[in-house]
């Protein structure tokens, strides 16, 4: 125990050249990285699990059906390909007037209820359309709160509706 202590300590000694090579001897391939407190707990981990008998049987089984059974992925795919929609597509635009009350307790960059809401995203058209009460819209057959509900569910990110629909935005 007192050797791996050593050894361990000495990483902190080594440059990151020395602790890529030492990666490699280690773990028997090249690492992608070159990320000092990356390599610093890896190989750490390899020397005391070299030295202490590394995982049990039963969690390297456990890990072998895991892995088995995941799609792994080095990077994320440069683009997504989405299905085409299916079906024609219908713009109504409805306009009324709005009370003078109603109008200050609404955003004025939010669209009158019953305004379409179209644009363009990773190849697909999205079309939303403004509610009745003025701050919810309904998308794809579901009602969301806010325009922003509606763009976290799109882009699967936070990001604000109003900049996601170009609305109230410079361009």
């Amino acid at each position: 125990m007192l050797d791996v202590g050593n050894q361990i300590a000495a990483l902190d000694r080594m440059t990151t050249g020395e602790l890529v090579g030492c990666y490699k001897e280690l773990h028997g391939q090249p690492c992608r990285t070159r990320h000092r407190a990356y390599l610093l707990r890896k190989i750490a981990w390899r020397i005391q699990a070299n030295a202490e008998g590394g995982l049990t049987e039963r969690a390297r089984k456990r890990a072998e059906e895991l892995a088995n059974d995941a799609d792994v992925r080095v990077m994320a795919p440069k683009t997504m390909i989405c299905p085409p929609q299916v079906g024609e597509t219908v713009t109504v635009t409805v306009t009324r007037q709005v009370p003078m009350e109603e109008e200050k307790s609404n955003d004025p960059r939010m669209p009158p209820p019953g305004a379409a809401l179209v644009r363009q995203y990773k190849g697909r058209t999205i079309r939303a359309v403004v509610l009745e009460d003025g701050q919810s819209v309904e998308w794809d057959g579901e009602r969301f709160r806010s325009l922003s509900a509606l763009a976290n569910r799109i882009t699967r990110s936070h990001m604000s509706g109003f900049r996601f629909f170009h609305l109230g935005v410079k361009r």
